[in-house]
């Protein structure tokens, strides 16, 4: 029983049925009530109207005598002597109560209404079995109606189901019509206020699928547009290799090849670094020493600082404990400090410390820093300040941005006091993570 309709039918069903059954009982038991009343009342009316006539015609006797009726009627003299009784009458006690009482005649409860006079006692009885009979065909025909509408009811209740549900089938409906690449937002007209945050969240969902994809796609371009330039530069610089005329130039060949080959190598790392570091996705969750992973980063931009003649100075605690995926900080400081090294002047300072609940890292240069009008898109992928100048891709600070946002961080652009550009990444502290005291 999947479906949502049949399971609110089904629950109304049986709630309807446990109230048509409750009312049924109760109206049974009702009308059963009020017929015994109905049948009291006869008798004392009947016993009544003989107890203040004075003689009873032969008429009257001979109706009473027909055997049609379903009481018993017995008039007795104060001495006890029968003065009349109905044909054939059952042997009433002669000793009664006055009013109502039920007797045991023949083995049979019967219902007996006394009355008396200075002359006469009058008794009208009936058998407690007829009126029983009569009182149920009076109960059952009560509740006729109820069995009779209950079909009805039911079909109603179904039809109200599914026109209350019929708001949600235009939302399924939609959802099945559409393909892959259709991210459009649901229709809410119409929806119950029970069923449209759900569908609110869903079409937020979309959109930020539709985002994502998007984002995906201005990737690929950007990536296979950045690709086309060195994969170009690799093979003129076969062709310039296979072309050489001496050893001389069969080595510069060699090496502008292989500096090719490096920097294609570098732009695919930083593009999967780049693919990795999803903020919509969760980092590896894993313990770690943040002081540790900072001098790791440090140590692999040590080659770059050489080819520079820069130096990086850093001031790290012995260890700071931390929870994060280590990969992809390494990856994010090597980042700053390579940016750093390239555009600061040769001169850099790496510094982390704690700052409340926050890791605060600081990579500082000497160099002649961003203008702050244009700190915000250097964050951008495949910016460059000056294109066609250095060896950079214009990925490493959409890089860290990322892998910042991944860890529930920040990371911002500001003037250095070495007189350059100073790159801010805070982490917030992670729940698993406990700082020494």
């Amino acid at each position: 029983m999947n479906s949502l309709r049949t399971r609110l039918f089904v629950f109304l069903l049986a709630l309807a049925g446990v109230t048509a059954a409750v009312v049924g009982g109760a109206t049974y038991a009702g009308v059963l009530a009020t017929a015994d009343e109905l049948f009291d009342r006869h008798l004392q009316d009947m016993a009544l109207s003989l107890r203040d006539q004075g003689r009873i015609p032969d008429d009257e006797r001979a109706a009473l005598e027909t055997g049609q009726f379903d009481y018993v009627v017995q008039v007795w003299s104060l001495d006890g002597v029968e003065l009349y009784s109905t044909l054939p009458a059952p042997p009433l006690p002669p000793r009664v109560v006055l009013g109502f009482s039920t007797v045991a005649v023949a083995g049979a409860p019967w219902r007996v209404y006394s009355a008396a006079t200075a002359r006469r006692i009058v008794q009208v009885a009936q058998p407690l079995a007829t009126r029983r009979a009569l009182a149920v065909k009076a109960a059952l025909r009560s509740i006729v109606p109820i069995a009779l509408a209950a079909p009805l009811v039911a079909l109603a209740m179904w039809w109200l189901v599914g026109a209350t549900l019929a708001p949600l089938s235009r939302v399924v409906g939609a959802a099945r019509q559409r393909d892959a690449g259709a991210l459009e937002p649901l229709p809410l007209a119409g929806l119950p206020g029970e069923v449209t945050p759900l569908v609110q969240s869903f079409n937020a969902l979309l959109g930020r699928l539709a985002q994502a994809f998007q984002a995906q796609r201005d990737f690929v371009a950007d990536a296979a547009h950045e690709l086309r330039t060195p994969l170009t530069a690799l093979k003129l610089q076969l062709g310039l290799l296979r072309d050489a005329a001496d050893a001389a130039e069969r080595d510069d060949a060699i090496a502008r090849l292989q500096s090719g080959v490096e920097r294609a190598q570098r732009l695919v790392e930083q593009l999967l670094a780049l693919a990795r570091a999803d903020p919509a996705a969760a980092p590896a969750q894993a313990p770690l020493d943040l002081a540790e992973v900072c001098r790791l980063a440090v140590a692999d931009s040590q080659p770059l600082a050489q080819l520079q003649q820069g130096r990086v100075a850093t001031d790290l605690p012995a260890t700071l404990p931390w929870h994060g995926d280590a990969q992809a900080l390494r990856g994010a400081v090597r980042n700053l400090v390579d940016n750093a090294l390239l555009h600061g002047g040769g001169q850099v300072q790496v510094g982390l410390a704690l700052d409340g609940d926050s890791a605060r890292l600081r990579v500082d240069d000497a160099g002649p820093g961003i203008p702050a009008a244009e700190r915000e898109r250097a964050f951008d992928r495949f910016h460059r300040r000056h294109p066609g100048r250095g060896t950079g891709s214009g990925l490493g600070l959409a890089i860290v941005r990322a892998t910042a946002a991944q860890h529930g961080g920040t990371v911002t652009l500001a003037e250095s006091p070495l007189g350059g550009l100073r790159a801010e990444l805070r982490l917030p502290r992670p729940a698993e993570t406990r700082f020494p005291s």
